[in-house]
């Protein structure tokens, strides 16, 4: 949405988080009537939706509570689709279900590395309207979820799609919705833009057949760079974004390998009385659990998982684990009671608070092998939330003597 659209409109900031905020700071140039409603501000704020023109809505708020509630002539929309309506620079938009944090903070690193400025926004944590430049060269790399591509009218010029998996049916109405709004990434592209997707993944192509844009297919299976293995990116959509930029592969090599793994990803804890420990707490889908294991291999012996239950099929994480070395599997409820009856011929212990998880680990754990915390399952049983869970792994980790 343009600003100009924008100036004699009253507008409704509905969520005043770090994003709803960015959106007032930025607004607030251009705009006279503009009113905030949060949840934590007033418990009736939803009432605030009836006296407006246009609804902004944080990516922290269900598009389907609000829409019984908007009449005909107002408009939902985002900090996303503002942004992309007036930012003149160069947007890689990076969306899927896992993965987006680490690919969108590797290549923004990778940029920098060729001295092209950039910004590393969105979804990673950064509110994207803040970091407009004028400068119609300056690169965004925006990491994109499924609640900021919701109702975006125009789509990034660099459109990027992991994966897609079965995640957030607690805010999305089904799996449909769900798949709709990662499709927002290309639904406005033009020819002029560039689509580069998982060439594997059958949901994406399915989302992806009306593309306009010039279509570069990746394979996820082509791991070939230099790169230490607990980098969890795919490695020829990376070789195939830089060659955009005319990056070349040695350069990414040199990047890569001097990339520090993000908190929570794959992050290497430390190793303590011969143990090594590993927190991928932010694997909050089976998938990404597979995935984890494929990475560590033979000298995983221990895994932590298990969490709150959301309807996930854990039939292909137990074969995983079955086929596995893993030898230790230590187990949250609820997904760990259902995964412990589909599991063969490993030492099963069900835990109930993240001490005693990491004890029996240090217990049961091979010197010079590694312990990984990767649930596959949501943590809001039990914690917080998923960083919690993490920092409680690395804390009890660490006072290991």
């Amino acid at each position: 949405m343009k600003i100009e659209y924008l100036k004699n409109k009253r507008i409704l900031i509905l969520g005043f988080g770090k994003e709803g905020q960015d959106t007032f700071n930025f607004l607030k140039k251009h705009c006279k009537n503009i009113t905030i409603a949060d949840k934590k501000i007033k418990n009736n704020y939803l009432e605030k939706i009836k006296s407006c023109d246009v609804i902004i809505k944080s990516p922290g708020i269900s598009q389907n509570l609000i829409k019984p509630l908007i009449k005909k002539n107002q408009i939902i929309t985002s900090q996303t689709d503002i942004f992309l309506n007036n930012c003149n620079g160069i947007v890689i938009g990076i969306t899927g279900t896992k993965g987006k944090s680490t690919t969108a903070s590797l290549i923004s690193k990778i940029l920098s590395y060729k001295k092209i400025k950039n910004s590393l926004i969105g979804n990673i944590g950064n509110p994207a309207l803040k970091n407009i430049k004028k400068d119609k060269n300056h690169v965004y790399v925006y990491e994109m979820s499924s609640f900021q591509l919701q109702n975006i009218t125009k789509s990034p010029h660099i459109a990027v799609l992991l994966n897609l998996y079965r995640d957030h049916l607690d805010q999305h109405k089904n799996i449909k919705e769900y798949y709709n709004s990662k499709a927002n990434i290309v639904k406005f592209q033009t020819s002029k833009d560039f689509l580069i997707f998982n060439s594997d993944d059958k949901n994406i192509i399915n989302i992806i057949k009306n593309s306009k844009a010039k279509k570069i297919p990746f394979d996820p299976k082509k791991q070939n760079l230099k790169i230490p293995d607990n980098i969890n990116v795919y490695h020829d959509l990376i070789i195939k974004l830089a060659k955009l930029f005319k990056i070349r592969r040695e350069d990414v090599e040199i990047v890569a390998n001097k990339f520090k793994t993000l908190p929570y990803r794959m992050e290497y804890v430390g190793k303590y009385k011969g143990v090594i420990f590993y927190d991928n707490s932010a694997a909050t889908i089976p998938e990404a659990t597979i995935s984890s294991i494929d990475k560590l291999g033979d000298s995983l012996k221990t895994l932590i998982a298990g969490g709150l239950n959301k309807g996930f099929n854990l039939k292909e994480l137990s074969k995983k684990i079955s086929l596995s070395n893993i030898e230790n599997l230590i187990l949250f409820p609820d997904t760990g009671i259902k995964i412990a009856k589909l599991v063969k011929n490993k030492n099963i212990y069900h835990v109930k608070n993240m001490k005693d998880a990491v004890e029996i680990a240090i217990k049961k754990t091979p010197k010079n092998s590694i312990c990984l915390l990767a649930p596959g399952a949501s943590s809001l049983n039990m914690f917080k939330d998923y960083k919690e869970r993490g920092d409680l792994f690395k804390k009890y980790a660490k006072q290991i003597r």
